[in-house]
């Protein structure tokens, strides 16, 4: 039970996060950095308990590599994207404390951009947690959290940069997104993890 919790635990912080920082104009401009710092802490203090996925995309891609059972994968996303709902609700909850502007959803006006951006960021976050995360170390940390501040940088004003279907569930319940466009993020989260699977995969029956 403690993994799960676990995973709850890093992927409500993680939404969280974006949720406060994305719905808040004076600090919309460092939420790439905020989620990178925070995984970098998270990551190592969540491997105690479990992977420290806390995205469903990477579970994806490391279930397709058969580096976590069916039962564990399965109960990693359920307790991940639980996480997202509540993170969202509390979230929004604060930004209205705080007396917050009122949000306005982001709508995507190209669908097929959207999915390619969702792809291209969970395919290169995948990538790295299935070749660094064996250790447990704060490497793994490090190395996602500097993955996701510099997708987010790189790609986030295209899609908002969820490149997790948590977060994208999250921030969809707290009106940052569309709920219509939340299946475009799903989309490039579930192919850019299993792309990323496959690569790996490929690469390691590559000879030198």
């Amino acid at each position: 039970m403690k993994k799960y919790l676990g995973e709850f635990i890093g992927s409500f912080f993680l939404t969280l996060s974006l949720v406060l920082t994305l719905s808040n104009p004076a600090t919309v401009a460092w939420a790439p950095l905020a989620a990178g710092l925070l995984l970098m802490a998270l990551i190592p203090a969540g491997k105690t308990y479990s992977e420290a996925h806390f995205n469903p995309a990477i579970t994806l891609a490391a279930l397709m590599r058969g580096k976590i059972d069916r039962t564990d994968a399965l109960y990693y996303v359920v307790a991940q994207l639980a996480a997202g709902v509540a993170a969202a609700a509390i979230g929004a909850y604060l930004h209205q404390c705080g007396n917050g502007a009122e949000v306005i959803p982001r709508l995507q006006e190209q669908a097929l951009c959207t999915i390619i951006v969702e792809f291209l960021g969970v395919f290169a976050l995948a990538f790295v947690a299935l070749n660094v995360s064996t250790d447990g170390s704060a490497k793994t940390g490090m190395a996602l959290g500097a993955a996701q501040a510099a997708l987010m940088f790189a790609l986030g004003g295209l899609s908002g940069g969820a490149f997790n279907p948590a977060v994208a569930l999250g921030t969809s319940v707290a009106g940052l997104i569309h709920f219509g466009d939340l299946l475009l993020y799903l989309t490039g989260n579930v192919f850019g993890a299993a792309a990323a699977a496959t690569v790996v995969q490929l690469l390691e029956k590559t000879p030198d």
